[in-house]
């Protein structure tokens, strides 16, 4: 086998043919970081890294192997983990000069159960500054590009891991989720990404630990190569008080769905997100070449009432929580975004607090009313089609003015107010031939169920020219883009020292 083949394996995959002795970890290693060397100067997906460390830990999975032990779930998988997680004796920036230098000196809850079950830790994935929006650029590390046009935006806030997945240098990547930060870099780049329920997986580091809209999750290539990481995340913490005791190897693989028995609700826009013209038509004949595989496939009204400004409040309230110290202390370090999110929070009332958790509620209830008669909510995971990197968002659609930097977002946050676990599936392309994703919303708690359904849609959709996922052209991206690095203002120091604590300000 090749290394270009060997690479371009799905992660379940990978694993079984280590575990039958048909590779090896340290050929896969070699393999991903020889891929990381060719193709990362174009998209500029992969930022800190630990080779050394990294080989280490292949040859002793690689012996792990020849001993015949048990081996765990991720043994030998080389992997990212989002610059938003702390690494041990690995740096973690943020993607903030604030943190340029930071190497903290443990792994955070979610790193450490992924590091227990086998993973092999490469490096960390590129980020916007603090995971503030959907482009996936910062003063430390430059932008990412996107594997199918570098010179485009790959999504936000996990586009790193996006972007190192699609272009198979990593099998195994780690997102976050606020906003739309797994499932819109999943949508721009083409893969897999799952928002999972508030509590599935422990968020150690949110600063209002009883606010649902934050939470880990994984991506990868496909449902299969989610699950397989998605096991392995999964599972109570003391650190957070929304985790709840479950059985990690439930979702170690996708739960059997028959695709012909779901009925399936469909909506373009989600009650009132801002969708583009191009993008409503390009889900249009999504929907009529899918149409077949369900029991049924209706339109439906989705009532989101005042969702923006729900959000606007209870993402600007955890802001003002965790960068309180930050804004204070070092303003003139922080991007705009940071300060804008901030400085709204610190605006708001009790009154705003409240009224904003209130309308949650009422948005909460009123989606559960179409589960009483659907199966699963459907609808395009992005309104717009992949833009420059250099463009910061997008500001108007049809000539009206958006809101702020992620209102253009809408699809993926009405989602999130709902606490509805979510998937973004590939779905062939849009009109201007660039992935496009298709939003798979289950019913609440619904996880098992939501990922079940999305394998079988994905397996459903392989054969099919309009639905199956589109794959970029690799040959072309052996060429650097140093453009991508010509933002960065405060390079990170490699050579930083370990830290013994958590970063400054509780992040």
């Amino acid at each position: 086998m090749s290394k270009e083949e060997l690479v371009s394996l799905s992660s379940v995959e990978m694993r079984r043919r280590i575990g039958t002795k048909e590779i090896s970890p340290v050929e896969l290693l070699d393999a991903c970081l020889e891929r990381i060397e060719e193709v990362n100067p174009a998209v500029n997906a992969v930022t800190a890294m630990c080779v050394d460390r990294a080989r280490k830990e292949a040859k002793a999975a690689e012996a792990a192997v020849r001993r015949g032990e048990d081996l765990p779930l991720l043994h030998g998988l080389p992997t990212g983990i989002k610059d938003l997680e702390e690494t041990k004796d690995l740096l973690t920036t943020y993607g903030s000069p604030l943190y340029r230098d930071y190497v903290p000196g443990y792994d955070n809850v979610m790193v450490g159960r992924v590091r227990a079950a086998g993973a092999i830790v490469v490096g960390k994935t590129n980020v916007p500054e603090f995971g503030a929006g959907s482009n996936s650029r910062n003063p430390v590390w430059g932008a990412t590009g996107n594997p199918f046009n570098p010179m485009l935006n790959a999504g936000g806030s996990s586009g790193g891991s996006a972007a190192a997945l699609a272009t198979d240098m990593l099998p195994v990547c780690t997102g976050s989720d606020t906003g739309g930060s797994l499932r819109n870099p999943a949508a721009f780049c083409g893969v897999v990404g799952f928002r999972p329920s508030p509590g599935m997986v422990a968020v150690e580091r949110r600063a209002m630990g009883w606010t649902p809209i934050s939470v880990l999750g994984p991506m990868g290539r496909n449902v299969a190569d989610v699950c397989l990481l998605f096991a392995t995340q999964v599972g109570q913490h003391d650190s957070d008080p929304l985790s709840f005791p479950l059985e990690p190897e439930a979702y170690a693989e996708p739960w059997p769905v028959d695709l012909g028995s779901l009925r399936v609700a469909y909506t373009e826009d989600f009650g009132g997100a801002p969708v583009e013209k191009s993008i409503r038509q390009t889900f249009r004949e999504k929907i009529k070449a899918m149409k077949p595989f369900f029991r049924s496939l209706d339109k439906v009204d989705v009532d989101y009432g005042d969702a923006d400004r729900c959000f606007d409040v209870i993402r600007a309230v955890s802001f003002l929580s965790r960068y309180q110290d930050a804004y204070t202390n070092n303003r003139e370090m922080l991007g705009p975004n940071i300060i804008a999110n901030y400085e709204l929070g610190a605006k708001l009332s009790l009154a705003d607090f409240a009224w904003a958790h209130g309308e949650q509620t009422r948005i909460f209830r009123a989606f559960q009313e179409i589960y009483k008669e659907y199966d699963l909510v459907i609808g395009p995971t992005v309104g717009f089609s992949p833009f420059p990197w250099k463009q910061l968002y997008i500001e108007e659609m049809d000539g009206k003015k958006l809101g702020t930097y992620y209102h253009w977002m809408a699809t993926k946050y009405f989602v999130t107010l709902t606490s509805n676990p979510a998937v973004s599936l590939p779905c062939g392309v849009d009109g201007n031939k660039m992935p496009f994703g298709l939003q798979v919303v289950g019913r609440f708690r619904g996880d098992g169920e939501v990922l079940g359904a999305a394998h079988a849609m994905e397996q459903a959709f392989k054969t099919n020219p309009v639905l199956a996922r589109p794959l970029p052209n690799i040959a072309k991206l052996h060429k650097p883009v140093p453009a991508l690095k010509s933002i960065v203002t405060h390079p990170p120091k490699l050579n930083a020292k370990v830290a013994r604590g958590p970063a400054p300000g509780a992040l």
